[in-house]
């Protein structure tokens, strides 16, 4: 599988086998890793690492995942580079391509990342942006197979804000992989129609069934209950209205018990607001396997580095 010079922006960009491979070579970091071998398939490579929005993940993987395969990496924070303010998207894209191998992007608009990679002539990788959180999603999948060997077939419920870019993301990766998925919340915060339609279609392709419903009962036989917090980055005036809405979707001892599963787990992105879109008392029973999903962070982000940018 040859993905070199290739950038990493939204899992729709991606074939299931191009996503397989990703999680087969991070898992195969992960027990190098584990073993204390790292690599040198990033040598000589300088990496930029852009954040218009702060973090701790990305931030870590993209950095550890560099150093542990020889690459520079460089933190370039919003105060740091003129993007889109005093310089254009396009220029300052052109400007680092001349001096950077390799650039990740963590900010608001698709529409940034998506010409930093036209522009720059070199693989750009999504660190998160409103639409879309593809490295999230690979580290999911990782946890998912550690837990059950298995992809396909998986039923994968998310519950909570059925808009952001995690349902988003996690809804195009299931639908390409065959996990049934399910998104759990309030009408007012379901997917756009157009990219419903666009899942509906790889579903047909890897026989997993996408459902968006109101109903909490639709937990019933999931293998995995995911949820992200309810107000995203940059909506924190919505805090009070959120709260409001999505009291009745809160993962609870009570909604863990509906999926009617002795071996249901729950996932989360992380950070957690605990009290809000999940109890402590749920959190701290599946910590262990929310923490996997942490550490998986690095191991997929340094696969998708290796994959497009590394030397053999």
């Amino acid at each position: 599988m040859n993905l070199k010079g290739r950038s990493f922006l939204t899992l729709k960009d991606f074939t299931p086998e191009e996503i397989t491979y990703l999680l087969e070579l991070a898992a195969t970091l992960k027990e190098k890793k584990k073993q204390g071998i790292t690599g040198n398939s990033l040598k000589g490579k300088n990496i930029a690492l852009i954040f218009e929005k702060p973090s701790t993940r990305t931030r870590c993987a993209f950095t550890i995942g560099c150093i542990d395969e020889g690459g520079h990496p460089e933190y370039l924070g919003k105060d740091d580079i003129q993007l889109g303010h005093k310089e254009s998207v396009e220029d300052t894209a052109r400007v680092l391509g001349r001096m950077f191998d390799g650039i990740e992007y963590r900010g608001f608009s698709q529409e940034t990342v998506e010409k930093l990679a036209k522009y720059s002539k070199v693989p750009v990788w999504n660190g998160l942006t409103d639409e879309y959180h593809p490295t999230q999603i690979l580290a999911d999948f990782l946890t998912l197979k550690e837990q059950f060997k298995t992809l396909k077939g998986l039923k994968l419920v998310f519950v909570g804000d059925g808009r952001n870019n995690m349902a988003n993301s996690l809804m195009i990766g299931s639908s390409k992989m065959g996990i049934h998925f399910t998104i759990l919340a309030p009408k007012s915060l379901w997917p756009k129609d157009e990219l419903v339609s666009l899942c509906l279609s790889y579903a047909k392709d890897s026989g997993s069934k996408i459902t968006i419903t109101e109903d909490l009962e639709a937990v019933s036989g999931a293998d995995a209950i995911y949820t992200d917090v309810w107000c995203s980055m940059g909506e924190e005036d919505k805090a009070a209205e959120r709260v409001a809405l999505l009291k009745p979707y809160q993962v609870n001892e009570e909604l863990i018990k509906k999926s009617g599963k002795e071996s249901t787990v729950f996932l989360h992105c992380l950070p957690a607001v605990k009290g809000n879109e999940v109890t402590e008392e749920v959190f701290e029973k599946f910590a262990d396997v929310v923490f996997d999903e942490s550490e998986n962070r690095m191991h997929t982000i340094k696969a998708v580095m290796v994959a497009t940018l590394g030397e053999e």
